[in-house]
């Protein structure tokens, strides 16, 4: 298919379109991501060039248009167990000290330990932390475990919300046995067996619009999303996500990513050559 090409009037018009729906910051060198991400919706939305899409989009009162648009530029790159290091230092570092420390802080009570995956994207990495957790049978007998994935994305949470994998997906970081042990095969697709279902829950959030109702966490996963986000948003996302973590829990980030220069409100700590952060004491 030959995508329709974007005049530098609609490049401007749509880059500042597109950061203030979800916070992306595009620049005159992503003509191309543009065309090819938003090309496709011209046709579904009968549009015959960018101006009629970002015309439709704006005025169009159920919003579907502009979700369309922001489910084409946020849908990026994921898999199970995505980096592998995070989840290798959730297992050996994270979880036990974090389990160690809610199961002393509040006895008589069942200990909870809470979970967020910040842009969870079609939810592989919200369960790829599931099944870490399957792995420590302990701690989901001794304790109550909450995960909960968030993405901008209607798309994303409707697929991460229904566990549905086609076999590219399911291929992409899960073993064989991995699969069989949470998986079900139906027709075509590999579904989230409801055993790892039940521990997590999903749902659509802006990370820059006020995080309302979320409570504190434990652990933090925000990897590679806030590479795409200017400087003042950065600190913005992650002096947010410091008042929504435990004094004592530990934010993940990307493995390309740091805080140095964004938030002052962490100390970076290494466990095996894998960076996680911590809050400063008060």
């Amino acid at each position: 298919m030959t995508l329709a090409a974007i005049t530098p009037g609609e490049l401007d018009t749509l880059v500042s379109y597109v950061y203030d729906l979800c916070g992306i910051l595009l620049d005159q060198s992503k003509a191309y991501l543009l065309e090819s991400r938003l090309g496709p919706l011209l046709k579904e939305f009968q549009c015959t060039n960018y101006r009629a899409l970002y015309d439709k989009a704006r005025s169009d009162p159920s919003k579907n248009i502009s979700n369309r648009i922001v489910d084409a530029i946020c849908t990026g790159e994921t898999s199970f167990f995505r980096d592998t290091l995070p989840f290798e230092l959730l297992q050996c570092k994270l979880l036990p000290e974090a389990l160690d420390r809610i199961t002393h802080s509040a006895p008589g009570a069942p200990p909870t330990l809470s979970i967020w995956s910040a842009a969870c994207s079609t939810g592989q990495e919200a369960y790829s932390i599931a099944m870490t957790l399957k792995a420590c049978p302990l701690a989901l007998q001794r304790h109550r475990i909450t995960i909960l994935g968030t993405d901008i994305s209607d798309t994303a949470i409707t697929q991460a919300s229904s566990g549905r994998y086609n076999k590219v997906e399911i291929a992409r970081g899960l073993t064989p046995d991995k699969i069989s042990r949470y998986f079900d095969t139906v027709d075509t697709y590999w579904r989230v067996k409801d055993e790892l279902r039940a521990l997590v829950s999903f749902r659509k959030l802006n990370l820059l619009e006020p995080l309302v109702g979320l409570g504190k966490f434990d652990i933090i996963f925000c990897r590679n999303v806030a590479i795409y986000f200017s400087q003042q948003d950065r600190t913005r996302l992650f002096d947010r996500l410091a008042d929504h973590l435990h004094p004592t829990g530990a934010l993940v980030i990307g493995a390309t990513e740091s805080l140095r220069g964004v938030s002052t409100r962490y100390l970076r700590q290494v466990h095996h050559n894998t960076a996680f952060y911590q809050l400063c004491e008060q």
